[in-house]
């Protein structure tokens, strides 16, 4: 039989070779492909045939996972101990909240989720009255946690675990960001008050470390108060971590407003559009596009700081940890601690981290996907 001809343009497409798709392609380009990723990819297995098996042996096979103390747990298995996490798990969630009043926390948790899904997610049905809700959910969390007007007061030092990271992370993500952005179009100004107080600020936030402004918060801000006035303890460390993030948020907006072309200006002018109408639809946009990776990794920094609030007395996860394993039953678990605290750190770090890629690959324009 005689092959049949094609006009140009018209020939099918033709399936790659195989030897250039599937997962054996896939090894040879990814771990083969020179003699330096032979040598690292045949370490790798190595090393994780020494850890993997033994790690899996001691946090799951050997592991105990019911028992009144350590003792009962090093009798039955000789691997980590969750029973010892399984009992304080409501103290590690809740902290010291009031047992009969934590139904708040859940129903402010649930609320969260409500509020950051339309604020991430732009096809979600009701967007408009969801980010209207968004911008309510710092007050309303806070009068579900606080109490009054109703419901029963909780004083912050009740506060403590993950309930505590999440109030002071999500406080500090929420508020630094449209701070961070006024303060980097600040240091832009044409203004030179505004411009100075901008640059002042931040240069003197970044120049100092978060533990010190928490010290600060939390010891000396009292002297400069006058006498009789007190002022919470959690509530000074929620202005200092939002100032803190917003200084550096600050910078990395203004390296994203440096990026923009100067005709983006030039065309916002020849529009007519005034300052802020500019900024809003045309600048800004195209600035938090360009810095959303830096813009993440300020808030995942930002989120893992907030264990430092342990220094000044706040019982974080960690805080709660240590104070449980001061318990003689429970002496001597400190791996497991640990361990358990920074599993959910990955998690909430690594999940931030995988939807900045995905919002990376979404605002992808100047190339096909």
């Amino acid at each position: 039989m005689s092959e049949k001809t094609y006009t140009p343009g018209e020939h099918p497409d033709l399936p790659p070779p195989a030897n250039l798709i599937g997962p054996v392609a896939w090894i040879r380009k990814n771990l083969l492909s020179t003699p330096t990723n032979i040598v690292m990819t045949v370490l790798a297995i190595w090393f994780l045939y020494e850890v993997v098996p033994a790690a899996v042996n001691w946090l799951f096979l050997d592991a105990a996972f019911t028992g009144e103390n350590r003792d009962d747990c090093r009798a039955q298995a000789s691997g980590a101990c969750w029973a010892f996490i399984s009992e304080r798990m409501k103290l590690f969630t809740y902290g010291f909240y009031p047992i009969e009043e934590r139904w708040r926390v859940n129903i402010s948790f649930l609320l969260l989720i409500a509020a950051i899904v339309p604020v991430l997610f732009d096809k979600v049905p009701f967007r408009k009255f969801g980010l209207y809700f968004s911008c309510a959910f710092p007050f309303i969390a806070a009068w579900l946690l606080l109490g009054g007007y109703g419901l029963t007061p909780v004083e912050t030092d009740k506060f403590g675990g993950f309930m505590l990271t999440l109030v002071i992370g999500v406080t500090g993500i929420a508020f630094s960001l449209p701070i961070g952005i006024l303060l980097a179009l600040g240091r832009q100004s044409q203004l030179p008050i505004i411009r100075v107080f901008s640059v002042s600020f931040i240069e003197f936030i970044r120049g100092v470390p978060l533990i010190t402004l928490l010290f600060v918060a939390s010891t000396m801000l009292n002297y400069f108060l006058p006498a009789g006035v007190t002022f919470d303890l959690l509530l000074r460390v929620l202005i200092m971590v939002t100032l803190f993030a917003s200084a550096y948020m600050a910078e990395v907006i203004r390296g994203g407003l440096q990026a923009i072309p100067k005709g983006q200006f030039e065309a916002a002018d020849a529009m007519g559009l005034k300052y802020w109408p500019a900024m809003r639809l045309i600048v800004l946009p195209q600035a938090l596009k360009i810095s959303i990776p830096s813009i993440v990794n300020t808030f995942i920094g930002l989120y893992k700081d907030t264990t430092l609030v342990i220094i000044i007395g706040l019982l974080d996860p960690l805080g709660i940890g240590r104070a449980s394993l001061a318990d003689t039953k429970w002496t001597g678990l400190s791996n497991e601690v640990y361990l358990f605290v920074a599993i959910f750190f990955f998690i909430s770090c690594f999940g931030m981290a995988r939807y900045s890629l995905y919002l990376e690959n979404k605002l992808q324009t100047d190339h096909k996907r």
